[in-house]
């Protein structure tokens, strides 16, 4: 990346007005780089659990497949034994040697099913041990995945921190009148771009209510402010822009996935125009950010590190589109 312009670069000491704006435009990318590297942790982690839960359920059909091995060896060698005494001698031999021909010829009854209960026993040693092998299989394959999305988390992890490292070392060099001027450049940005987007007209086609369960997802975002963000976070504490909004949804009743890309890719899309509260803003081309609408153009989301959850202007963002949790 180009190098950060220097506030001591004026002559003053302080930092010039485009001076901030370059700052503010180069802490945003980073910001934005380090929510991108976010989404994919927390992809990485969620596939990771599922694999881990997909892994111990193996396990445990292996267990119970070779309890069921073990037994089927048990019934095998009764019947082989069984057979055993009552065979030796041919059938023909046998009915001549017996005193009461009825006896032998029940007899034989039983040894015949016995023997299809043998192949039975054959057959479904055999589909036992089938299924044995596919779970072992299928564990292998689990395992690997797992190891894959540890590796991915990893790195995701290491971006997320560089990312943030080095919009800290940017923000460490300005002075606290830098500091606060940034903060307000920042602000009227915002303000600039929630102005356009009202200007739009677009509040105006706005009038969709509020579901039950988007009632109560708005309720559980809107108790959260406050808290300060944390990437991979998913509370109670502290949240990321998409442990916020997936919370809030498990809170109504409704699973939907982690992370605001997953979010955009399988929640149900609504025109902008047709959003009501409780329905999720998905910011920036790439899906990287999410908040949730709770009304009057306003959002409640998790901004970024060094924020806190808070209200903000919907449009205060490059609106991507709005998916419907409960649709």
């Amino acid at each position: 990346p180009s190098p950060s312009p220097s506030p001591s670069s004026t002559g003053s000491g302080t930092a010039s007005t485009a001076e901030l704006e370059a700052i503010r435009e180069k802490l945003d990318k980073l910001y934005h780089d380090a929510a991108v590297a976010t989404d994919a942790y927390n992809a990485a982690e969620e596939k990771a659990e599922k694999q881990s839960a997909e892994i111990v359920e193996l396990a445990r059909e292996i267990v119970k497949g070779k309890e069921r091995l073990a037994k089927l060896k048990d019934l095998m060698g009764a019947a082989a034994r069984a057979q055993y005494r009552g065979g030796g001698l041919p059938p023909e031999v046998q009915l001549w040697l017996s005193e009461n021909p009825q006896d032998f010829l029940d007899g034989a009854g039983r040894v015949l099913r016995g023997q299809h209960a043998s192949k039975g026993l054959l057959a479904e040693r055999e589909r036992t041990q089938q299924d044995l092998e596919q779970y072992a299989k299928d564990a292998s394959a689990q395992w690997k995945k797992l190891e894959a999305n540890r590796k991915a988390k990893a790195e995701a992890k290491k971006q997320i921190k560089k990312q943030i490292a080095a919009a800290e070392e940017v923000e460490s060099q300005l002075e606290e009148e830098e500091r606060d001027r940034l903060a307000k450049l920042e602000a009227e940005a915002a303000r600039k771009a929630q102005t356009e987007w009202l200007g739009s007209g677009v509040l105006d086609d706005i009038s969709g209510k509020a579901s039950e369960e988007g009632k109560k997802a708005v309720k559980y975002a809107t108790d959260q402010i406050g808290k300060p963000y944390k990437w991979g976070a998913e509370g109670p504490g502290s949240y990321d822009c998409s442990g916020l909004t997936s919370q809030a949804w498990a809170s109504a009743g409704s699973g939907i996935p982690r992370t605001s890309q997953e979010q955009w890719k399988q929640l149900d899309r609504v025109d902008v125009e047709g959003m009501r509260p409780g329905d999720l803003i998905i910011y920036n081309a790439d899906a990287s950010h999410v908040a949730m609408y709770i009304g009057d153009g306003a959002i409640v989301h998790a901004p970024r590190p060094g924020r806190t959850v808070t209200i903000a202007g919907a449009g205060s963002m490059p609106i991507l589109g709005v998916v419907r949790p409960d649709a």
